[in-house]
């Protein structure tokens, strides 16, 4: 018997079930998205080998997006544009990131740079990283 099955026979079991590899091809990516939206809808009912398993599953899906689905860089005015547009807001709606109207205006026209508080109230506005903004 080998080391991993005589630690937890349960999760050695579900491993040769699923048999998990590096993810080759973007079928394989959503196969293995199917099983953890699957698993996600039971969460609440996953045996722990299962929870291991997800976690499997999420990192090798992960990587394997991380290299097949890079964002291309966004400038920091091309990200708040976006970011504004996504969430439906106007000029008028970022006075409480930046403080006043015109210093909004000179931003998003790129008279004035970014600085670091500024960069930290927009990622905190719309839940990002700050390093969006660099």
């Amino acid at each position: 018997m080998s080391t991993l099955a005589a630690v937890n026979p349960a999760y050695t079991h579900l491993l040769m079930q699923v048999s998990p590899q590096l993810v080759r091809s973007d079928e394989q990516n959503e196969e293995y998205i199917e099983m953890l939206s699957e698993m996600d809808r039971r969460s609440d009912r996953l045996t722990p080998e299962e929870v291991q398993l997800a976690d499997l599953l999420t990192l090798l899906v992960e990587e394997y997006e991380a290299k097949h689905y890079e964002l291309p860089k966004a400038s920091p005015l091309e990200a708040i544009a976006f970011l504004m547009d996504q969430h439906g807001l106007k000029q008028k709606d970022l006075v409480d990131v930046f403080g006043t109207p015109s210093i909004v205006s000179e931003v998003l026209r790129g008279k004035r740079a970014l600085n670091k508080e500024q960069i930290r109230r927009l990622s905190e506005r719309f839940g990002v990283s700050v390093e969006l903004f660099f």
